[in-house]
């Protein structure tokens, strides 16, 4: 469904990712781990077109997309939940998840299910629909970050560290929300700093460090891996 080839990708003189090759197939939940600065952000870029590789290529149900633009890649069907979350603080809860559904035809058309959708999977914001996405706790701003995300009807969902910053209780109500999309025919990229997290219910995962890929496999044989559990579970 989506493959990245022998991906370089330079800031400036600096060189951030190295030779990145990995695939998502359709239907999967696929983690990407490994420790803060080791480039996950950056692959995820390259996949939503914010940022252009230098070499390689990335292809989306067998056609190339590194050379469109952001817009076109959300057209296409990948939509991203950005670290940060990325809202539009004055504007209410209602008004930014509609901004998910705006500019795509398909997603437009069947936004009034989309939001009943959205509204299912997170209840409190059909709560807070009208009060301003700025006096959100961080745990709700993010429900209104994926749920704007799925808005759009992506076939695949890109999720940038959704648990940063959030109370336990809240990380758990979001890794909840990827797993229930991703059993509802949704592929699902995970990139995440909880490794144990991610692991426990990826199919797949992808372990990167310095810019470089340096295992794969599946989420339970990459959480029972020695290096693993040495460096990132602290076992």
């Amino acid at each position: 469904m989506l493959k990245l080839k022998a991906i370089d990708i330079n800031y400036g003189d600096i060189q951030a990712l190295w030779e990145i090759s990995l695939r998502v197939e359709e239907g999967e939940l696929v983690a990407i781990v490994g420790s803060n600065g080791a480039g996950k952000s950056t692959i995820l870029k390259t996949i939503s077109g914010l940022i252009r590789p230098r070499n390689g290529s990335v292809e989306f149900e067998g056609k190339r997309i590194d050379g469109l633009a952001p817009d076109r890649i959300v057209r296409a069907g990948i939509s991203m939940v950005p670290e940060g979350r990325e809202l539009f603080p004055r504007m209410s809860v209602r008004e930014n998840l509609e901004m998910g559904a705006t500019y795509i035809g398909r997603a437009r058309a069947q936004a009034a299910r989309s939001l009943e959708h959205v509204h299912e999977l997170f209840p409190v914001l059909a709560q807070r629909a009208g009060q301003l996405a700025g006096t959100l706790s961080g745990g709700e701003q993010q429900m209104v970050a994926i749920g704007r995300a799925l808005m759009a009807k992506p076939r695949i969902l890109i999720m940038d560290e959704p648990s940063l910053g959030l109370a336990p209780l809240m990380v758990e109500e979001v890794f909840r929300a990827a797993r229930t999309v991703n059993r509802e025919g949704v592929t699902v990229i995970l990139v995440e700093q909880n490794v144990r997290q991610s692991l426990k219910f990826a199919h797949r995962g992808y372990v990167l460090e310095n810019g470089r890929i340096v295992m794969e496999g599946t989420g339970k044989e990459l959480s029972e891996n020695r290096h693993v559990k040495e460096a990132y579970l602290g076992l």
